[in-house]
């Protein structure tokens, strides 16, 4: 093996990631000279018995590897069969198929890394009564099963990372790749002359909007919602409503961003206020989009003019429909996975690529000078 390697690379993709990882794997034999013919994944079968147990196989030695396992835990697509039922796979599935494949590793490996974009109990961060803390609970364990650095993008809160203060962790937002697809697909869109805004749906969203806002150079609104704090609907406080902070949006192109849409509920609460407001066009960045209560109601509000597109990841699980729709447009991750997979096996810093601002600004120098996305 190649000493400028940490270990020979191995990438496992976990059920549902095969198309991402053949991405990855691409964008690997492009930019490795010499390397085109070399296979980086490695298939892991999760077999599953009629009674609902599993486990975990390899078909290959990991030993000395330095292993890559990208699991999406919000693939609802794939299904295993439990007493003659078919059955969606949870998050709470894919988190064990994820340690039966680290348990057939069995310790051989010379480093596990998983990426784990959407991160697992991502939202169940922190204790506020007698309740669990599943997320710090799956670090630890990870950790403890012998995985060395976990990646994750846009966290719920960045603090988990104190669950594991001595393993690698690392949340990483697609802010770049987020504002270079809006600035190819909205041409007729002024994002540099005062006319756009970006706009937090709450007070939690409200550094990330703070990050839009510096490298961009654009103002900045944001929502705070109000909660009953009286009544548990779903494990939450219903809102009673989200009220605005910040200059007029009256004939402003609006960019909401927040970490992930799920029934899309808030979202499309938002919409209506800016639009009542005066926003001329709206936006809407997330990082994850899992549409847990269909495309229906989106389809319905942007007909009625109530946004003009939705922008997610390709990290984790889309349906076909969503992908047909008019409304929505996909940021692909696959290249700055390769580059990430690609910096940890030489093991150099990452540090250039999780801090983007230079990126942004000479992108946007481009579209200043007619270079990109105004041609």
């Amino acid at each position: 093996m190649d000493s400028k390697y940490y270990g020979k690379l191995s990438i496992i993709g976990m059920r549902g990631c095969e198309k991402f990882v053949d991405m990855v794997n691409y964008y690997m034999h492009q930019n490795r000279p010499g390397e085109e013919n070399e296979n980086y994944i490695v298939n892991a079968d999760c077999i599953r018995f009629t009674s609902g147990e599993g486990k975990g196989m390899l078909h290959t030695s990991m030993r000395g590897h330095d292993v890559f396992i990208i699991s999406d835990g919000f693939d609802s697509g794939e299904t295993y069969t439990m007493y003659g039922v078919e059955h969606p796979m949870s998050p709470d599935d894919h988190f064990a198929d994820l340690k039966r494949v680290i348990g057939a590793i069995s310790g051989k490996a010379k480093r596990i890394t998983v990426i784990m974009p959407m991160l697992y109990e991502g939202r169940q961060h922190k204790r506020k009564a007698r309740e669990s803390l599943d997320c710090a609970m799956a670090l630890q364990e990870l950790v403890n099963m012998g995985v060395t650095n976990i990646i994750t993008f846009d966290a719920h809160d960045e603090r988990i990372h104190n669950a594991i203060p001595l393993a690698g962790f690392d949340s990483i937002r697609p802010t770049y790749q987020m504002i270079k697809a809006f600035i190819k697909k909205e041409q007729d869109v002024d994002i540099l002359h005062g006319d756009t805004m970006i706009i937090a749906p709450d007070e939690g969203a409200l550094e990330r909007c703070m990050y839009y806002s510096s490298v961009l150079n654009i103002d900045l609104g944001m929502f705070y919602k109000r909660r009953d704090y009286t009544t548990v609907v779903n494990g939450k406080n219903p809102i009673v409503a989200h009220e605005y902070l910040g200059n007029s949006v009256e004939g402003k192109s609006v960019i909401v961003v927040d970490d992930m849409i799920a029934s899309g509920d808030s979202v499309f609460d938002l919409c209506k206020q800016l639009k009542a407001k005066g926003a001329a066009k709206i936006f809407v960045f997330a990082t994850f989009g899992l549409f847990t209560a269909g495309l229906d109601k989106f389809d319905k509000y942007y007909a009625e003019g109530m946004f003009d597109r939705i922008y997610t990841t390709n990290l984790v699980y889309r349906t076909e429909e969503l992908l047909k729709r008019e409304w929505y447009c996909e940021v692909n991750m696959s290249k700055y996975v390769y580059l990430i997979i690609d910096t940890i096996n030489r093991d150099d810093t990452t540090s250039g690529l999780l801090n983007p601002v230079e990126r942004i600004h000479d992108l946007m120098e481009r579209v200043k000078s007619g270079e990109f996305g105004k041609q």
